[in-house]
């Protein structure tokens, strides 16, 4: 774990950090973060000891904290210790890193760290694909505009309604949830983008409904301009779901795993192409 202390611009970043062996105990219990999920984070994908797409992951920690009234993080300081806790993963395999910023102990100031977790298993939900159910949010897709107290395009750690949605849905029989907004719009998933084919046309919900812009699907339109196919952000309502020539949940870590079927109904399942996309990702840089 990389302990990350306030700096300000002038600071000199690897004066900030501390460097902590697992289980050594390092969060205070009154931290505002544990105690109220009052904080956000990104997790960032590591592949052979280089963080991916860096520049995206630093630009929505930004935006959250910026939408959680914490002051913006230092970039300096924390490009430095995100290259300190990734060059500390095994390079034969991925891995992630969860950055987090909270408020801090009531009345004192922000806290940060780093966790650093080598992947476990091969990821073969890449080639099986997943299976997913559809939920209700709970809210309009104009709740951003409406009601932004909600915080619906912030990455905070308020975690627990999205873990319940996963267990809700393997009690349904499927592995993964797509949020459906209360007026009938596809949203996104608990730790994922939701990615579309239509033709020769890959498209994403708009991130003006509440939800979070995604990271990985940055690169998956970059790649997808590689291939010739176009790329749009739309409004999708759910029955688009099923009518879909492919579809993927996408995230920094598992990368594209490819929708098998949404509510039981199957949907078709373009192995080239996620090969590709998949590869593409491994690949990518800032």
């Amino acid at each position: 774990m990389i302990d990350v202390l306030p700096a300000d611009a002038a600071a000199d970043p690897a004066s900030t950090i501390r460097r902590f062996d697992e289980g050594v105990p390092t969060l205070d219990v009154r931290d505002l973060g544990a105690a109220r999920g009052d904080g956000v984070f990104e997790t960032i994908g590591v592949v052979g000891g280089y963080p991916q797409a860096l520049d995206a992951h630093l630009s929505r920690l930004a935006s959250s904290a910026a939408l959680l009234d914490l002051p913006a993080p230092n970039a300096a300081q924390w490009r430095h210790a995100i290259s300190i806790a990734a060059v500390s993963l095994p390079a034969d395999r991925q891995g992630g890193l969860k950055v987090v910023i909270t408020r801090g102990v009531d009345g004192g100031v922000p806290t940060g760290w780093i966790v650093a977790t080598p992947a476990e298993g091969d990821f073969a939900e890449r080639e099986t694909g997943i299976r997913v159910v559809t939920l209700d949010r709970g809210y309009t897709s104009d709740v951003a505009e409406r009601a932004p107290w909600l915080l619906a395009g912030a990455k905070t750690l308020s975690y627990a309604v999205n873990m319940a949605a996963i267990r809700e849905a393997r009690r349904r029989g499927a592995d993964d949830v797509i949020f459906v907004s209360s007026d009938g719009y596809v949203m996104e998933a608990p730790t994922s983008t939701v990615i579309l084919l239509f033709g020769d046309r890959i498209v994403t919900p708009r991130t003006d409904i509440g939800i979070l812009p995604g990271t990985s699907q940055l690169s998956v339109f970059e790649f997808a301009h590689s291939r010739g196919l176009r790329t749009e952000a739309a409004l999708l309502m759910a029955s688009e779901l099923t009518a879909a020539d492919a579809a993927w949940l996408v995230s920094s870590v598992r990368l594209a795993a490819p929708i098998t079927s949404v509510d039981g109904v199957e949907v078709p399942v373009d192995a080239e192409l996620t090969r590709a996309m998949n590869a593409a990702l491994l690949a990518r840089q800032n």
